[in-house]
């Protein structure tokens, strides 16, 4: 199975429809988001985009989190599953964690509890080897301080 790791979106529209649309080209059905995607708006069009699985925590620039958890309790972003600060998934037996920010990324990486950790919040793409757990920055689907990017792991 084919996941994409997408971090940093910032309401960049334009990035996160082209992204998008590649991963539903590539037959990818989930999506784990590392954080600030920032608006309640893009949550909605993250979720129109893509039919499949979003998994997400919240970044430091979420600004209104109480409207996208609304929209999700509410069902009106039913693809979408928020999980805090971080999260824990288990996909074809592969333990996985997602947050937004390098320390508790490495933190979680270094407890020898998962194979894969991703996170955000540098803008940077990054990867790493602590231990058996394969530590992962998909870098910024905005653009912003360096070129648009995400991981398809």
């Amino acid at each position: 199975m084919k996941i994409a790791i997408i971090s940093d979106s910032h309401d960049n529209l334009a990035t996160l429809e082209k992204a998008f649309s590649y991963l539903n080209k590539e037959g990818i059905r989930t999506v784990i988001h590392c954080g600030d995607i920032c608006s309640p708006d893009t949550l909605k069009e993250m979720s129109r985009l893509f039919p499949g699985e979003i998994h997400l925590v919240f970044g430091n620039v979420d600004g209104d989190q109480y409207s996208m958890l609304k929209l999700e309790k509410d069902g009106k972003v039913s693809n979408v599953k928020f999980y805090g600060d971080s999260g824990e998934l288990d996909i074809d037996g592969r333990k996985i964690a997602f947050c937004h920010k390098p320390l508790p990324a490495q933190g979680l990486a270094a407890s020898g509890k998962y194979d894969l950790v991703f996170y955000g919040h540098t803008h940077q793409p990054w990867e790493e080897k602590t231990g058996k757990c394969r530590l992962v920055n998909p870098g910024t689907l905005a653009g912003m301080f360096s070129k648009a990017t995400f991981a398809i792991y």
